[in-house]
């Protein structure tokens, strides 16, 4: 995402609110609980997998470009195609970022998915008929219909106070969301918040907030067991995790690992992780304990990766400058864990 320095003076009142339900128009299954039928994944349980990585160091190849600024790919298994959010820059008074979702079919395919979406971090439904959006345009999330493209709201602020601007968003079996929410594509409209960028879960119509105390709080995933939740603190050069209960709240906070402006990230069926370094314009793989196993680089300001392709084992990054973003694979040892 673009950059913008943390805000001072987060609200320590806030990061210890309990849960309040809001609004929302959604009305259904958001996530698409339960069975998740229409995103069987590549993930065997029990199964061994070899080390993820062909070398310690490897280089992905760019298959497409020219692109504004791209975040949020994420691979729709029905249909074989990635999509993905390209942002442009701020535009009127409030200065706000317009965003399409493009899409891509393998090999060599681009076009436009869907106008004026408003998204930044993208995540599949549980039954594969919907996506989920971190959609900065209403300081929301929200779910989109594949089939027609139609919108609804899932969850637009917590304690009556709109988000900041929702980055990215990660998807439970059981429907439960969770979201970060830093303030880069708030542009010039009010901190509702008074000065808290937070980490947010959302569950059967409540939003509740994980934690209040990162600054700028960027990618977010689970473990592919579901047993621990992992966020980038951008401001602060960590990836943090916590240990997940069996209702979707959270336990004890620990440092996962540190890397320079950690961005989007994913996880493959072996629980490794892959997170971006907007800094350095690599992927940092590490395994669950922590242990460094490589990098991948793509460039500068790598932003997001998310698993695809006909046996999950493709990884797509997303990286580039302003103007000139491009899109990035390469192929490696472990299949990945759909969202």
């Amino acid at each position: 995402m673009p950059r913008r320095s943390a805000r001072a003076g987060l609200a320590g009142a806030l990061a210890l609110l309990t849960a309040l339900t809001i609004t929302t128009t959604f009305t259904g299954d958001p996530a698409g609980a339960g069975a998740r039928t229409g995103t069987a994944g590549p993930c065997t349980p029990g199964a061994s997998y070899p080390s993820p990585l062909p070398a310690a160091s490897m280089a992905a190849t760019r298959i497409g470009g020219a692109f504004s600024f791209l975040e949020g790919p994420v691979w729709v298994a029905g249909a074989g195609q990635l999509l993905f959010s390209d942002m442009r820059g701020g535009t009127g008074p409030e200065n706000v970022q317009p965003s399409t979702i493009r899409r891509f079919t393998p090999p060599n395919t681009f076009d436009v998915f869907l106008e004026n979406s408003g998204s930044n971090g993208l995540a599949v439904t549980g039954d594969g008929t919907g996506i989920l959006a971190a959609t900065h345009d209403q300081r929301s999330v929200s779910s989109y219909q594949l089939s027609d493209r139609s919108r609804s709201t899932l969850a637009s602020g917590f304690q009556g106070r709109r988000f900041n601007s929702p980055n990215d968003l990660t998807i439970r079996s059981d429907g439960t969301v969770y979201v970060t929410d830093p303030n880069f594509q708030r542009g010039n409209r009010p901190d509702e918040l008074s000065g808290m960028t937070g980490v947010f879960r959302v569950s059967n119509g409540e939003v509740f907030l994980v934690d209040g105390t990162l600054a700028q709080p960027n990618g977010v995933v689970l473990s592919p067991d579901e047993t621990t939740l992992y966020v980038g603190a951008n401001a602060g050069n960590t990836i943090v995790r916590y240990d997940l209960l069996p209702d979707g709240s959270t336990g004890r906070r620990s440092t996962f690992a540190s890397i320079a402006g950690p961005d989007g990230a994913t996880v493959d069926c072996a629980g490794n992780l892959y997170w971006a370094s907007h800094t350095d314009g690599r992927i940092h793989v590490f395994a669950p304990t922590g242990e460094k196993l490589g990098t991948i680089s793509a460039g500068r300001n790598t932003t997001n990766a998310a698993f695809g392709g006909a046996d999950g084992r493709t990884l797509f990054i997303t990286s580039g400058t302003w103007g000139n973003f491009g899109l990035y694979q390469v192929q490696l040892n472990v299949p990945g864990s759909p969202y």
